[in-house]
C-alpha cells in the first residue's frame, strides 16, 4: 500500500445516473491522533474542503461542466516541527454528453495548484483529468467505466474507474460505487439517512522552507466512515456528521525525486528516499454540508389541465 494515490474528486453530474447534482459541498474535520513511526511524537490533521459545480446546459444532449475545489490540511510533517498548511485548488472544465437512451459520457479537465502557497511558481502547477463512460441498465441501475490520470510531483499517475449506481424502487436504499476511488452505501428514513462510505485520496504538495531545498509531500490516505445525515428543505440541503478511520500518511521527498509510473495502488521504478518517519492513521470526525439540485425528469412534470 506504498502508493495509494487516488482521484481526489469524482464528478457527480450524470443525468443518466443520479437524478441530482451536488452544486456546493463544504466539509471540516480533524483526526484525533497520528503517531510518527519509531518515535514518541504525534500530530493531528485539521482539514477543510470546499467545492462547487456549475453545469451549463448547451442543448438537450450536452452540458458544459464548470467549477472549482479547494482544500487545506494543517499538520506537522516532521516530529516536533511547526504546523504546516498544505493547499490545493483545482478548476473543473468538461463536457457531459448523452448519446442514446443507454449511453452517456463525461470528460473533465482538472488543472490545479498544490503546495504550501509560499513562493508559488509554475512548479506548483499540475494537470489532470478523467473520462467516464456510463451505461444505463434500467431505471434503478447504472454502470460506469473510466480512467483518471494526473501529473504529480513524483511523476505520472493513472487509475481505472469501475463502478455502478443503484437506487431501490422505494428510493430509500442507495449505492454509489466508483472503485477503487470511492464507495457510498446508505438507507433513508424520511428526513434522516444513515450510511457508510469510503474514499481513497492522494495528492502531492510542494513545500518551501526558507534557506533550504524545496521538498514535496506525497499524501496517500484511505478513509472509512459511518455517517448520520439530516435531509432538509425537501432534500436540497444535506447536513452530515461522520466518524471513521483515516490512514493518513504524508511522505516527504526531495524535489526532483520521482518514480517511473503509478497505477492505482502500484508503483513502478520507485527508489525514492523518504525524509520523514511514516505517519500512522487515526480516528477522524468530520462535518459536511451539501447543497443538492434535483433534476426533474420530463416524464414527471405534470401537464396543466385544460378546461
Amino acid at each position: 500500500m506504498k502508493k495509494l494515490l487516488f482521484l481526489t474528486f469524482l464528478f457527480s453530474l450524470s443525468v443518466s445516473a443520479q437524478e441530482y447534482v451536488d452544486l456546493l459541498r463544504i466539509g471540516y474535520g480533524q483526526t484525533f491522533n497520528n503517531n510518527f513511526e519509531g518515535t514518541d511524537s504525534s500530530t493531528f490533521v485539521k482539514f477543510f474542503e470546499a467545492g462547487f459545480t456549475f453545469p451549463v446546459v448547451l442543448n438537450e444532449n450536452h452540458a458544459l461542466i464548470t467549477g472549482a475545489d479547494f482544500s487545506r490540511n494543517n499538520l506537522q510533517l516532521f516530529p516536533e516541527a511547526e504546523y504546516t498548511s498544505l493547499y490545493s485548488t483545482n478548476l473543473k472544465l468538461g463536457l457531459a454528453s448523452t448519446w442514446s437512451e443507454k449511453w452517456s459520457t463525461t470528460i473533465v479537465l482538472l488543472p490545479k495548484i498544490a503546495s504550501d502557497y509560499k513562493n508559488i511558481s509554475g512548479d506548483d502547477f499540475y494537470f489532470g483529468g478523467f473520462a467516464l463512460l456510463k451505461l444505463k441498465r434500467n431505471e434503478n441501475l447504472k454502470y460506469r467505466f473510466g480512467v483518471y490520470a494526473s501529473q504529480e510531483a513524483f511523476g505520472l499517475f493513472t487509475t481505472p474507474i469501475l463502478g455502478w449506481y443503484y437506487l431501490s424502487p422505494n428510493k430509500r436504499f442507495e449505492m454509489d460505487m466508483s472503485l477503487p476511488i470511492s464507495a457510498d452505501v446508505s438507507y433513508k428514513f424520511g428526513t434522516t439517512t444513515v450510511g457508510m462510505d469510503y474514499f481513497g485520496i492522494g495528492r502531492s504538495y510542494k513545500v518551501h522552507y526558507e534557506n533550504l531545498p524545496t521538498l514535496y509531500a506525497d499524501l496517500s490516505s484511505l478513509e472509512f466512515a459511518g455517517y448520520l445525515q439530516f435531509n432538509a428543505l425537501e432534500e436540497s440541503v444535506l447536513l452530515r456528521a461522520k466518524l471513521g478511520y483515516s490512514s493518513n500518511n504524508y511522505e516527504m521527498y526531495a524535489e526532483g525525486e520521482k518514480m517511473d509510473l503509478g497505477v492505482s495502488a502500484f508503483s513502478f521504478g520507485d527508489d525514492r528516499t523518504q525524509l520523514n518517519p511514516s505517519l500512522n492513521g487515526g480516528v477522524f470526525f468530520k462535518l459536511e454540508a451539501i447543497y443538492r439540485f434535483h433534476i426533474q425528469k420530463k416524464s414527471e412534470v405534470e401537464e396543466p389541465v385544460s378546461n
